[in-house]
């Protein structure tokens, strides 16, 4: 999925960090202390675009592990909302990993990788020094529905990665109160397929009316929780849907519950702090003001860093077939502050 702001936000992170930042932090006893990043709607597209719920990235905070950016949508009627539909548009220093629960979206990308997005299969695209890749929900699709999040590719394999294409279907793991579908990393005895360049873990989380989920988790990711349904808690806190619940490193175990009379439904992502500055600004990751913006230049120029993708069947309100690149900031983009997890151990 592209970020179709057409005046995308500065979003720098700088490694390690320190706190302080604004937050919204709950300790419960006994358990781990739990930030509220609360998510804000964006457009995907033209006039009559689907809408998206964002909660990373944002000031409050930029990363969790390496995950860089949370979308949530749907359940969206594609007869009302058009559904996806994203002309070709660029990638550098990311990969994409697309979940859906609702609907199929296909893809197609100039790493020549061609397939349809379905509920319950991971599909994680990998940018290596540039890619691009279009998305659109297909014919059948009525009701569209899932996440769409990215991932920073560290220094070391940012460039040397390649354009790759990973797909994987996870079996669901039962528990008391639930069932979870590990699509990247490991947990609750189940590993995912998929490649990734830094310490992940990504499921999504059903829990029953009622259900409890203590959950052993490694101490050395940061985690967040994000709502799609239900009346979930985590720690004892109430997150609202759409709203993503954080939780810092040193943690052995995390407790979800379902408090309400319906089925429950949330991911649950994490990964090892990422210690690595990093600019991210429209679609592309860097690492400082000028790389972005030759970037920008060589994606308006049709560079071969990014390639050409076929198979583009969308119908873009605005008749485009390549999304042109929105005009960069007139202040340098510098790396910014993303608060130190390790000071979600102590309660505020």
């Amino acid at each position: 999925m592209s970020n179709l702001d057409p005046d995308p936000p500065e979003i720098e992170c700088e490694a390690g960090g320190a706190p302080g930042g604004p937050r919204s932090a709950e300790a419960q006893p006994g358990g781990a202390v739990v930030e509220i990043i609360t998510s804000r709607e964006v457009p995907l597209g033209g006039p009559r675009a689907m809408r998206v719920r964002r909660t990373l990235p944002q000031r409050q905070r930029s990363l969790i592990g390496a995950f860089c950016f949370v979308d949530h949508y749907g359940p969206d009627d594609v007869s009302a909302t058009g559904g996806m539909d994203v002309p070709s548009h660029p990638h550098t220093g990311l990969q994409t990993v697309s979940w859906l629960f609702e609907g199929s979206v296909t893809h197609h990308d100039s790493g020549d990788n061609h397939a349809v997005v379905r509920p319950g299969e991971v599909n994680l695209m990998t940018s290596g020094a540039g890619i691009c890749h279009t998305e659109v929900s297909t014919q059948d699709t009525t009701v569209l529905h899932g996440v769409q999040l990215w991932t920073v590719l560290p220094e070391e394999h940012r460039e040397s990665s390649g354009r790759r294409f990973d797909h994987h279907v996870p079996d669901p793991v039962g528990f008391a109160g639930g069932s979870a579908r590990v699509f990247m990393g490991s947990l609750l005895g189940s590993s995912s397929s998929v490649t990734t360049y830094t310490p992940l873990v990504a499921a999504e989380l059903r829990l029953d009316p009622g259900g409890e989920l203590r959950l052993d988790v490694d101490p050395a990711f940061e985690h967040g929780l994000l709502v799609d349904s239900g009346d979930l808690t985590l720690e004892g806190v109430d997150v609202e849907v759409s709203h993503l619940a954080y939780t810092g490193v040193g943690e052995t175990t995390l407790t979800i519950r379902n408090t309400g009379t319906t089925a429950g439904r949330a991911v649950l992502i994490g990964g090892t702090p990422f210690e690595e500055d990093i600019i991210m600004w429209w679609n592309f990751i860097g690492r400082t003001h000028d790389e972005i913006a030759g970037y920008r230049e060589q994606w308006e120029a049709g560079s071969e860093r990014f390639g050409r993708v076929d198979g583009y069947i969308g119908h873009d309100p605005r008749g485009l077939t390549r999304l042109p690149a929105p005009t960069l900031p007139t202040t340098t983009l510098k790396p910014r502050v993303n608060p130190d997890p390790r000071a979600q151990s102590t309660p505020m």
